[in-house]
Order: C-alpha cells, then sequence, then structure tokens
C-alpha cells in the first residue's frame, strides 16, 4: 500500500478529473509503469513475478456465477415434502421420516440424504406453494405411508360427518392428495387438544362459512365460535316478564 500510495496516489494528488473513467485511465497508466519497474533487491519486476509464478498456476473461472447457499436440516413429512422458507418441495417417497439437508440457493433448492443429492428444484418463493417432482410419487399400489386419504376420510367419519367433510375437501382442492395431509394431520391434534364434540362443531361452522380450511377451524375453535349459531339460525328469543304482551292481548 506504502507503495501505491507514493507511486500512483502522490502522483495524482494534485490533478482534478471529470468523469470516474478520467480516474481509472490514469490510474492505469501509473499502475502499469508501477508494475514493470525493476525491483531494487531482486532480479525482475512484479510483472514478471506474476508471469513466472502467479499465473502457472492460476486455474479457469468457473462456468456459473458463484452463488451464496444456506443448508440446514429438515424431516421428511409423511406428505414426503420438506419445508424451506415457507414453501413445499418433494423428496423420494421412500425418504419419510428420514432427516435430510437442504442446500438453498436464490434459485435452487437441493436436498441431500448422507451426502448424496435425491433432489433438486427451483426455488419457488410462493409460500405454502408445493414444488411436486411426479417422479418422488409412490406407485398407487404399495402401502407406503402410515397415513393415506381413505385412512384419514375414516378417521374424520368416527368423530362425525362435518369433520370427514372438511378432510374431504381439503383432500379434494390439492394437486395431489399428499398435499393436503399436513392440513388433516393437523385436525388430529386439534382433536387431541380440545376434544372430538368441540372439533366436529368447529368443523360444522367452517362449512357453513364456506371455508373448508385447518386454518379456519383452528381460528374457530381458539376463539370458542364453534358453539355459536350458524348463518342463518336465529338463536334469540324475547324475555319473559311481566309487561309482555302475549298473542292473546290482541284477541
Amino acid at each position: 500500500m506504502q507503495i501505491v500510495e507514493r507511486w500512483i496516489l502522490a502522483r495524482l494528488r494534485n490533478r482534478s478529473f471529470d468523469t470516474l473513467a478520467a480516474v481509472d485511465g490514469a490510474v492505469v497508466d501509473l499502475l502499469e509503469n508501477l508494475n514493470r519497474r525493476p525491483f531494487k533487491r531482486l532480479p525482475g519486476s512484479r510483472v514478471s513475478q506474476y508471469a513466472d509464478l502467479d499465473r502457472p498456476a492460476l486455474k479457469p473461472l468457473p462456468v456459473g456465477r458463484y452463488e451464496l447457499a444456506r443448508y440446514s436440516a429438515a424431516r421428511v413429512n409423511i406428505d414426503y415434502h420438506v419445508v424451506v422458507a415457507e414453501h413445499l418441495y418433494s423428496v423420494p417417497h421412500a425418504l419419510v421420516h428420514q432427516t435430510v439437508e437442504i442446500r438453498a440457493t436464490h434459485r435452487t433448492v437441493e436436498v441431500l440424504h448422507k451426502g448424496r443429492r435425491v433432489a433438486a428444484h427451483p426455488r419457488s418463493f410462493v409460500r405454502y406453494g408445493y414444488t411436486t417432482e411426479p417422479a418422488h410419487l409412490p406407485a398407487a399400489h404399495r402401502a407406503h405411508l402410515e397415513w393415506s386419504p381413505e385412512r384419514l376420510i375414516r378417521w374424520g367419519e368416527s368423530h362425525g360427518t362435518a369433520c370427514a367433510e372438511v378432510i374431504r375437501r381439503i383432500l379434494d382442492t390439492r394437486l395431489h392428495p399428499e398435499h393436503g395431509y399436513r392440513a388433516c394431520l393437523g385436525l388430529l391434534a386439534l382433536e387431541r387438544r380440545h376434544g372430538a364434540a368441540r372439533l366436529e362443531a368447529a368443523c360444522a361452522r367452517a362449512l357453513a362459512l364456506g371455508s373448508a380450511r385447518y386454518r379456519t377451524v383452528a381460528d374457530i375453535l381458539k376463539n370458542r365460535q364453534e358453539a355459536l349459531p350458524l348463518p342463518g339460525e336465529t338463536a334469540w328469543s324475547a324475555p319473559e316478564h311481566a309487561h309482555l304482551r302475549g298473542p292473546k292481548y290482541y284477541q
């Protein structure tokens, strides 16, 4: 730095420039002169040392530009998807319940299992969306999962018609039924937390509101709204008191 300050910056300190390009041009000329100046105590110059030592050791630049990658661990859910920044990406169904490593860049998401890449997807920033590779889907005839759409619906029927209907609609509105597994299993968690009776009532209210979604059912239970009258119903009646005129008053 001291040499650069003396041979370049000091020489330019009294000059004025109108553009950045003019500054660059002046620096380039002085830098070229500095690099070709012979060493005082060593043979050659900076240019000759670069040509003899540095340049032969250089490697070609990478074909692709460097990308910052973030690594994290994730557990494969029963729908054989992992979550990366609130988006779900598929992995081979055989890895259900396994722990995998995620390598995420701005453009791609790679899933590694025991050091081997098992899935790669274009990066998506759609919240709660799904990126699913058809090859990751299990064969229809294999009992590959602990849960299946039929078992989830049977579980809902054991609690009531409303709960079963919410599960059917969750599964029917997905491109792949497995995409709805998380929401259905969320209903199981709600049943353990609030009880079967409250869950069935909340599902009935969600259906009446036209929103058969896990989040709707969860909000109803959280706010204790499952016992409120359904839309179109009225539970109000006039209170009994001494000044109330009955139907016989007008006869």
